[in-house]
């Protein structure tokens, strides 16, 4: 799966959050990919190839002007 993805887009992970959510913001991007849970606010850092493994789709896109 090849994305760009953009600070402040909205993911689907694979996994749920043990909150219930599996949507998560990206808050960070760089070589690790600090994402924030929608339902519970926790933050989770991980490397961008786990990342990317488990991103299921992109919910919201925030695309820069």
């Amino acid at each position: 799966m090849l994305n760009t993805f953009y600070l402040g887009d909205v993911v689907e992970m694979k996994k749920e959050h043990p909150c219930g959510s599996k949507n998560w913001e990206i808050i960070r991007l760089g070589a690790d990919i600090k994402i924030k849970c929608c339902g519970c606010n926790r933050i989770v850092m991980l490397p961008r190839s786990k990342f990317q493994k488990d991103v299921k789709k992109i919910v919201k896109q925030n695309i820069p002007q």
